[in-house]
Order: C-alpha cells, then structure tokens, then sequence
C-alpha cells in the first residue's frame, strides 16, 4: 500500500512537472525502480504511464499544428518505426545490461535537458544559415529523426527535449506547434513501442496505474500551478533532481 502511495506521489510529482518545464521521466523512471520493479520493466511501464499526458497534450495543441498534412503523416509513421525499433531493441537487452545503461542514458537525457534552450538556439542559427543544403541535408534530418525516434523507444527519459532540439534543427521556430509537434510524435513513438511492451508482457500493472493516476492529476493541477510558478525555478529544481538522481545511479549502478 505503501508502495502504491509513493508512485502515486510520484506521478503526481511528474505530472506536474510534464505540463510545467518537462522531464518528469527524472522522477516517475527512479520511482517505480525504487519499489521493485525490474528495469527494463519500469521503463516500459513509465512510456506507458507517460502516454497519456503526451495523447491529452496533443489533443489540446492540435489546432497549434500547422505543418501540411501529407508531411505529419510521413513523419508520425517514420517516428513510429523508430519507436518500434526503439522498443525491440530494448526487448533483445537484458536486466543487468539495461541496468548498466541506464546512468549514462540518465546523464544523457539530463545534458539535454540542461542544455536544451542553447542547442535549440544554436540549431536554428545553424539551420537558417544553411537553407540550401539539398537532398543531403534532407536525407539526413529523416535519418536523425528516426535515431531521435530509436531513443524514444528504447528509453523514454528526456524524449521531448530531444525531439525539440530535432524540430529546431528542422528549421520550426513557433514554439506552440514545436510543442505539439513534440507531444505528437512522443504520442506515435510511445504508442508503437508499447504495443511491443504489452506483446512481451513488460508493462507491470499495479504500479503503472498508480503513477498513471498521479501523472493525470498533477496535469490537471499544473494547469493552475503554471500561472504561479516561475518556469525557470522548476527547471532548475528538476536539474538539480535530475543530476542527484543520475549520480545516485552511478555509484550504485
């Protein structure tokens, strides 16, 4: 009962920071590793728990996204085989290796979120400077988004701030449809994995639903707690949590 307490704290927790700054997976991930659960089980059960923020997100951004249809569908089916992809290769791991990866996939996605704003920043200046890059640059940016994709799949921590790096890059600078495009594809990538995640049986129930619970109210709350909170001291408690926690996992990994 306790248990089931704390990851509905948990969730709670991480749903409010989801809606705020992002980067509730620093919290919601560790929780459901410190009750038990297996690692590889906890990620598959935190991509699912997670999914209905980023399915309600998208669905309350929807009118923000103006990119042409014919090209979100090209892009929503190229994020979902790479979440596919993602997820299957995280099926061939086993317990011990993903426990080995998981403070460098820590350390990793909490560079990005330290860093997100001056990458972002740095890879529009870059993409605007270089309009005409051709059929290379194009091919490249597909093939990014797939790995940005392949990430998501595997480890879902940090997965928007990723994605938002990509968009940037892409050349997007209206920061609502860069943030429903962000929920969107996080939707299609987690979506596809956790398919591959209820074939094999990863997802543990009990727990998932108490931080699923948790996730939605502290959503819900955090649309009253935006207007209070400056987003710049959530970030930088989120940062300061996000860097104990990947330490906590380097000396006892």
């Amino acid at each position: 009962m306790l248990d089931m307490l704390f990851l509905l704290a948990a969730g709670l927790i991480g749903g409010v920071i989801n809606s705020i700054a992002g980067g509730g997976s620093f919290i919601t991930f560790p929780a459901l590793l410190m009750v038990g659960v297996p690692p590889i089980a906890a990620n598959a059960s935190n991509t699912f728990a997670a999914c209905a923020g980023y399915i309600s997100g998208t669905w309350a951004l929807r009118s923000e996204i103006k990119t042409p249809r014919r090209r979100l569908i090209f892009l929503s089916l190229l994020s979902a085989l790479g979440g596919g992809l993602g997820a299957y290769l995280l099926t061939l791991t086993d317990d011990s290796g993903f426990e080995a990866a998981i403070p460098w996939l820590l350390l990793f996605a909490t560079v990005v979120f330290a860093f997100g704003s001056q990458l972002n920043q740095a890879l529009q200046t870059w993409s605007q400077k270089r309009p005409h890059l051709g059929l290379i640059h194009l091919v490249l940016m597909q093939l990014m988004f797939v790995a940005v994709s392949i990430y998501g799949g595997f480890f879902n921590a940090g997965l928007g701030i990723i994605i938002l790096s990509y968009l940037s890059l892409a050349g997007h600078t209206q920061i609502n449809e860069m943030n429903g495009l962000k929920l969107l594809f996080s939707t299609t990538i987690s979506l596809c994995a956790i398919l591959l995640f209820l074939f094999k049986g990863l997802i543990v129930w009990q727990e998932t639903m108490a931080v699923l619970v948790g996730t939605l109210i502290g959503g819900y709350l955090a649309g009253h707690l935006s207007k209070r909170l400056p987003q710049e001291i959530v970030r930088r408690a989120i940062l300061i949590a996000s860097i104990g926690i990947t330490g906590y996992f380097f000396i006892t990994g």
